[in-house]
């Protein structure tokens, strides 16, 4: 069984790019082990609870359930657009949901485990916290979000967080539930530090789940966290049994702690087992900014989706990024892997073996004498799968993504070096089709281990060769290794290229253009480098990643687009010139500080190199 949650996302806001990767990479992972052949649930929804709904619901003229409803909607409407392939949509408002937490909370009263006190504290509406004033930042701000904290005092019920202290940490110890497992260490510190009771009610407000009945207190709302953690389990109703506990929990790192501290507490209280895994993944930000509606930049997913495909958005988001790292939304970059992987390594593959296979063999590809004449390349191709899978159960989708394309480059590799165009000509038909036999096996296998990512694809690449991707194939092509036959028929270009979006320029005269202040000029800060090393950027034809060395042997990384003109191993030990006061920026996914200095000449580009060789640093003037 298999069991695995978003988180439900909070409506005090239409979804964003943060949601659609977190429900991506949830989805990605449901439909690997429906592969595989797991039962599987996946769980999304909405959490409607708080005074921060309270008030967003007042300020638009609304009841709190109005408001709940249409954003709530937003959501679910997205995931359905973006293809979204869950099995329940959870919401806070509903009934079961109600009752169940109701059922908790008394739980946890008669086990001794909830009391009643006063609590004084400071509290951020927006995050659903309180914080000590030791926590704060400028005396009144909250850590986590910045925004101005309230200062309430009132009467509350607690929850004894501090009694589950060790048992937590035993937990991470013996478990290791935590992933990326580095975040551990932030939580251990955190406990360490000493874990207070947590108060659980609120009396200032009145949009959320009331006490129990039996305990007799009506003016108390139950903490919207306890309240939405519960969802987990309320919305699997009858199946509670067969699917808990929750093999993940995918998270943003913002909301790690409430699901790797108080989560795991409420869970003991209650006598319930703890989740397997709890994966927290980093922020977005556009092209190095914070996205936020002030500055305009805030990327909204169905328009990115609808710009590039679904599946191209789907890709980019889970190749990017390590997960646990924070991320950076860039278009070029997108339209950069859709132009270099997705459609010169993986669509071109197929439109290579449909026309080979109908041209040499009327579209007949056999697996005869792939063993015989290329085992190599297939035993290289099922090291990289097989790596694919490891990554992809502990969450490392861009290492899972990027082995698979490693496989797909042993049979565009393969199709280069034994040139079956070539082989045709000296008649070997065996050694050609054996080739082509070879490529379909590799992107048949690929196909099916892609297919969690991207479905719709992978599912025409199957269509194109005849062959169904299924758990019985998958245990055929990727468990045994098997080799199958196909009969290829002619399929749509999967992923056409996409041209790089260009900033508008502004049309300025010759003469203009020519002159600048001297004070202009001074700002530029050229110098001369050694090349150290120098290599070629994988997935781009023309660019080429040099590490410079400067004066006082300080080391530069520069990405430059000269690889078609220029052998990387020739560069290294030249000296170049270089624009060292450039603001810093993001090419290809690597990190460029600095421009290196060519000239236009016949339709070539030729560096700009001293004279003589003089000292690194040297500036230009």
């Amino acid at each position: 069984m298999r069991y695995i949650t978003t988180p439900i996302y909070y409506v005090n806001d239409v979804p964003h790019l943060g949601h659609a990767y977190t429900t991506i990479i949830a989805d990605t992972m449901a439909r690997f082990y429906r592969l595989q052949g797991h039962e599987t649930k996946f769980l999304t929804g909405t959490d409607e609870h708080g005074q921060k709904i309270e008030q967003a619901a007042k300020e638009r003229n609304s009841t709190p359930k109005e408001y709940t409803d249409k954003i709530s909607a937003e959501f679910k409407k997205l995931w359905d657009e973006l293809e979204i392939n869950y099995d329940i949509y959870a919401r806070t408002t509903d009934q079961t949901h109600i009752d169940f937490v109701q059922a908790m909370f008394l739980k946890m009263w008669q086990k001794g485990d909830i009391y009643k006190d006063q609590y004084e504290g400071h509290y951020c509406i927006s995050c659903e916290s309180f914080f000590t004033k030791s926590q704060l930042t400028n005396e009144t701000c909250c850590p986590d979000c910045g925004k101005n904290t309230t200062l309430l005092k009132e009467e509350s019920y607690f929850f004894k967080l501090s009694k589950y202290q060790d048992q937590i940490l035993k937990w991470y110890e013996e478990k290791d539930p935590i992933l990326p497992k580095n975040k551990k260490n932030e939580l251990v510190n955190f406990i360490q530090n000493g874990l207070k009771d947590l108060s659980i009610t609120r009396t200032s407000f009145d949009w959320g789940i009331k006490l129990p009945k039996e305990i007799n207190d009506d003016k108390h709302i139950i903490y919207v966290w306890l309240d939405a953690l519960f969802i987990y389990i309320s919305s699997l109703k009858t199946q509670k049994e067969k699917f808990w506990p929750a093999h993940i929990h995918l998270v943003g790192k913002d909301i790690l702690r409430f699901h790797a501290i108080y989560w795991p507490a409420f869970l003991m209280s209650v006598d319930l087992p703890l989740p397997k895994f709890i994966g927290a993944h980093g922020w977005w930000t556009k092209e190095g900014e914070k996205m936020s509606k002030s500055k305009g930049n805030v990327i909204k997913p169905k328009e990115i989706a609808d710009t590039y495909g679904i599946e191209a958005f789907r890709y980019f988001l889970l190749r990017e990024v390590p997960f646990g790292n924070d991320g950076d939304f860039s278009e070029n970059m997108l339209i950069n892997r859709i132009n270099a992987e997705l459609s010169n390594e993986f669509g071109n593959l197929l439109n290579r073996i449909i026309g080979m296979s109908q041209k040499y063999n009327n579209g007949i590809i056999t697996q005869n004498k792939v063993l015989d004449l290329y085992k190599n390349e297939l035993d290289e191709a099922m090291q990289y799968l097989k790596l694919a899978i490891d990554y992809l159960e502990n969450l490392q989708c861009n290492r899972y993504l990027e082995e698979i394309f490693k496989a797909l480059s042993v049979a565009n590799l393969a199709i280069s070096k034994y040139e079956p165009w070539n082989l045709i000509k000296e008649n070997k038909h065996d050694e050609a089709n054996a080739l082509i036999g070879l490529c379909a096996n590799i992107l048949a296998k690929a196909s099916i281990l892609l297919s969690p990512a991207l479905p719709n694809s992978c599912k025409k690449i199957s269509q194109a060769l005849n062959f169904e991707i299924s758990t019985i194939n998958y245990e055929k092509l990727i468990i045994h290794n098997e080799l199958f036959d196909f009969k290829a028929t002619a399929c749509e270009v999967l992923f056409p290229k996409v041209e790089i979006k260009q900033e508008p320029k502004q049309e300025i005269k010759k003469e203009e253009k020519a002159k600048i202040k001297i004070e202009d000029f001074s700002k530029i800060e050229i110098k001369v480098a050694t090349v150290l090393d120098c290599q070629n950027i994988e997935g781009s034809e023309k660019l080429l990643k040099f590490q410079l060395e400067l004066e006082n042997k300080e080391i530069r990384q520069v990405v430059s687009g000269i690889a078609k003109y220029y052998k990387a191993s020739d560069l290294i030990g030249k000296q170049v010139c270089v624009l060292t006061n450039l603001k810093k920026a993001k090419i290809f996914g690597h990190e460029s500080n600095g421009m290196i200095l060519s000239a236009k000449y016949n339709d070539k580009l030729v560096l700009i190199t001293p004279e003589q060789i003089i000292d690194n640093g040297a500036l230009i003037g």
